[in-house]
């Protein structure tokens, strides 16, 4: 598969203003909004290549280890309709994560899931302090030139199923991040511009599918990286409505969430391609880590939600290797 490969590293920034140079960045953006970006000389289009040292993915059979169990999960549902219930929420993305030790770098687990679950975003990230291996099927953030000046785009995904049949629930959910999304990008795109072109639309994906809406936009003049930031991030479809009261709910119960739920992609002058690092692997020490979640409404079932976060991580972690408890 064809993509776009950067080399040469130059330089790493945690400051986004250092993306309106024109340069190429790889640009890793956490849940929690700290931006690592990295500068390359060297680009090209061409297909991704494992190092001539790496051997080819073997994983462990280290079993993974859950930050919640089924009933700590559930319980976290209810909490979630609770504030529902109490008029604090509209909607949370309830989240955790997957663990397991892990010394193999990840240009090989990325080979892999090129392999055996292509992704419209898939990226592979290696620097200094930083390997992400991500399969992500969500775009959040392009960006390009147009005659009326930058035109942005974001398809938040919401609603995910083994068939073309979804749950209720997953509809007006779908619609409620979509204008939760309106009203980010009306925050700094110019009046009037702000649409939405595709609606509930079904995508195919390697076993599921999912729901689809675009919301377009054109940027004022003046806007930078800075202001993207503070009027986006983190991401309306992995956090909730209204964002601040899922925000806080989301830190109360799952803490921080790092690389998962963040953005991955890349930045060069007025075009970019950030996607929602869902589907990700990141390595952290010694340890590799993955993510899953679901969107919570007042309509969830608690059992349901749990068994939504089970299908989605299988066979990612089924790829990566190693057994875990789903219960």
């Amino acid at each position: 598969m064809l993509g776009r490969s950067a080399r040469a590293l130059v330089e790493i920034s945690h400051d986004p203003s250092r993306l309106d140079d024109g340069g190429f960045w790889a640009v890793s953006v956490d849940y929690e909004g700290r931006w690592t970006c990295a500068k390359f000389a060297e680009l090209s289009d061409e297909e991704f290549a494992m190092d001539s040292d790496s051997p080819s993915w073997q994983g462990t059979q280290d079993p993974w280890q859950q930050s919640m169990s089924s009933s700590e999960y559930i319980d976290y549902v209810e909490r979630i309709r609770s504030a529902i219930a109490q008029g604090e929420l509209y909607q949370a993305n309830a989240c955790l994560t997957f663990t397991r030790r892990n010394e193999e770098p990840l240009d090989a687990l990325f080979a892999t899931l090129l392999a055996n679950n292509p992704a419209p975003f898939a990226t592979y990230l290696s620097i200094p302090g930083l390997e992400i291996a991500s399969a992500s099927p969500e775009l959040f953030l392009e960006m390009k030139a147009g005659v009326e000046g930058r035109e942005i785009k974001t398809s938040p995904i919401k609603g995910t199923s083994k068939s073309e049949d979804f749950l209720e629930k997953d509809y007006p959910e779908n619609i409620m991040i979509v204008d939760l999304m309106r009203n980010d990008f009306g925050a700094i795109c110019t009046t009037g511009s702000v649409e939405t072109p595709r609606v509930l639309a079904t995508e195919a994906h390697p076993g599921l599918f999912h729901l689809v809406s675009d919301v377009t936009g054109i940027l004022r003049e003046g806007i930078s990286w800075s202001d993207i930031s503070g009027a986006l991030l983190p991401a309306g479809s992995i956090s909730g409505a209204p964002k601040s009261s899922a925000i806080r709910m989301i830190k109360e119960n799952e803490g921080v969430r790092g690389v998962y739920t963040g953005l991955i992609g890349w930045v060069q002058g007025e075009q970019c391609q950030l996607a929602v690092a869902i589907r990700t692997f990141w390595q952290s020490d010694e340890y590799l880590h993955f993510g899953a979640g679901a969107g919570i409404t007042w309509g969830s079932e608690g059992r349901l939600e749990w068994e939504e976060v089970q299908l989605k991580a299988s066979r990612f972690l089924a790829i990566a290797g190693g057994e875990w408890e789903h219960e």
